[in-house]
């Protein structure tokens, strides 16, 4: 795997608490922070890719706001 090194700037609790953390899972902080990035990303992307799916659904039964929500709730909910 190719990797890049490079620098970022944290506070000081934040590497305090990342290094605490670190230590207790027997890691070093590059291999915390790569986690924690890779965490971060499956999550923004998978939420992503969730919503793009929600409005495609959305669309196809006319559904183009929240508005449209509660009303196909409401009749759902009434047996319309």
């Amino acid at each position: 795997m190719l990797t890049q090194t490079f620098n970022i700037s944290l506070p000081n609790d934040l590497v305090k608490k990342a290094d605490l953390v670190a230590k207790r899972e027997y890691r070093n902080r590059s291999e915390l922070i790569k986690e924690a990035l890779r965490t971060y990303l499956f999550n923004k992307l998978s939420w992503e890719e969730l919503f793009v799916y929600g409005k495609k659904m959305g669309k196809k039964i006319g559904i183009s706001s929240e508005e449209d929500i509660f009303e196909k709730l409401n009749n759902y909910r009434n047996g319309s």
